[in-house]
């Protein structure tokens, strides 16, 4: 039993299964993260699409698995090996997928993807869209300059948003791979109709990846019923446990079928502690032959607060709460003469606000206290469980002044 389990599951037993408001959120969820709170008493956080903030529990999970290895130096790898299975098996629960060993811990979302691409003997034709984050897109390019893969690239409208009918029609026979996001990162598009594009690429042959970094913890995330062969994400939003706890999924059918990655180390041979060095390397079953090497053990531990808030509060009250926050935040800009994108059931978790110099605005609400960021022309404001609808007023306010006025 993890040494901070009571804490917060008296915590959540306390706040009970009803709909989340704010009285019963400052009362029971609050306090579990003082340390953060404290710090951001004098600033408005609506940057938690970007990084999560941290329980308080974080700090106790990360010093056990330091406590492993100053008790017991070489003999931590059991207690730490547990934690990794104990890792894996939340994320399968927040996945939906139907096992545990399906889920493979990386460090990165690219590095995910960089294990699915040394997967193929031969260079793929891999379809994604314009509006992949930097992580995945920066890796599609590299190897297309380098003839590793062939690149299709679907376009954005005129406002940013894509259409399932322009992705459907670059997946095409002869197609190996479609990498999508389920929420686009820049503007927090809820992907339309991604079962029929699965469902699509499948007929023509082709394996999809799906990027849930942006919806994992905040919108209900289902990798078998949507039947994708893959998805990549990580704990540095909405699971709020930091960067480096990332992972990859790998489908079961996809691992019966046999389906190997030269991004591999001695983690993922069938007796790793045994030592054997037969030729060609034994590995092991599932999604642990997608292992690498020694791996960074404190991310099972920093991840671990994160996962058990999500799943203990559950993602379906928690994207209730998200959309009413949105709402109310579009309503607080509207008043104010700025026109807010979000609060339904296709976008994400975070607010937009469309405006050629949304970077500069986002500075100029730093300096105010407000912290929001902005992607290209979409300036992004992103409320949680910790805030106030005091500061979604003032942040609102903050926002009409920043911009001079109307704008959107």
């Amino acid at each position: 039993m993890p040494s901070t389990a009571d804490p917060l599951d008296a915590a959540l037993a306390a706040l009970g299964p009803a709909p989340l408001d704010d009285a019963r959120l400052r009362a029971h969820v609050w306090p579990l993260f003082a340390r953060v709170l404290a710090r951001s008493a004098q600033r408005v956080y609506l940057a938690n699409h970007s990084l999560g903030r941290p329980l308080d529990a974080m700090d106790a999970d990360v010093r056990e698995g330091l406590a492993a290895w100053y008790a017991d130096l070489g003999g931590a790898w059991s207690a730490w090996m547990a934690e990794h299975d104990a890792h894996r098996a939340r994320l399968a629960r927040l996945l939906g997928a139907a096992r545990p060993g399906t889920v493979v811990p990386r460090t990165s979302a690219a590095q995910g993807l960089r294990a699915v691409l040394n997967s193929a003997d031969a260079p793929p034709r891999v379809v994604a869209t314009r509006g992949e984050f930097d992580s995945l897109d920066v890796v599609l390019r590299e190897y297309a300059n380098r003839g590793r893969v062939r690149l299709d690239l679907v376009e954005p409208d005129g406002d940013g948003e894509f259409h399932a009918e322009a992705i459907v029609r670059a997946i095409v026979p002869g197609t190996g791979l479609v990498v999508l996001s389920q929420v686009m990162f820049q503007s927090g598009q809820v992907l339309p109709e991604l079962g029929a594009i699965v469902a699509h690429a499948h007929r023509v042959g082709a394996r999809v990846l799906l990027d849930v970094y942006h919806a994992l913890g905040v919108l209900p995330v289902d990798v078998a019923a949507l039947g994708v062969d893959f998805a990549v994400g990580g704990a540095y939003k909405y699971l709020r446990g930091g960067p480096g706890a990332c992972f990859l999924y790998v489908a079961p059918a996809v691992l019966d079928a046999g389906v190997r990655t030269l991004d591999i180390g001695w983690f993922a041979k069938e007796a790793p502690f045994g030592y054997a060095r037969p030729d060609p390397p034994r590995l092991a079953a599932g999604g642990d032959a997608w292992l690498e090497s020694t791996p960074p053990v404190l991310t099972w531990y920093q991840a671990r607060s994160g996962q058990r808030f999500t799943l203990g509060i559950g993602v379906a009250r928690l994207r209730e709460h998200s959309l009413r926050q949105q709402r109310r935040l579009v309503d607080l800009l509207a008043e104010r003469g700025i026109a807010g994108v979000g609060g339904t059931p296709e976008r994400g978790a975070f607010v937009v606000v469309r405006r050629s110099d949304a970077g500069a605005v986002a500075e100029k609400l730093r300096g105010q206290g407000v912290d929001v960021d902005a992607r290209g022309r979409f300036l992004r404001l992103c409320p949680d469980v910790l805030t106030a609808d005091e500061e979604l007023v003032h942040a609102a306010g903050a926002v009409a002044a920043a911009c001079g006025g109307a704008c959107g």
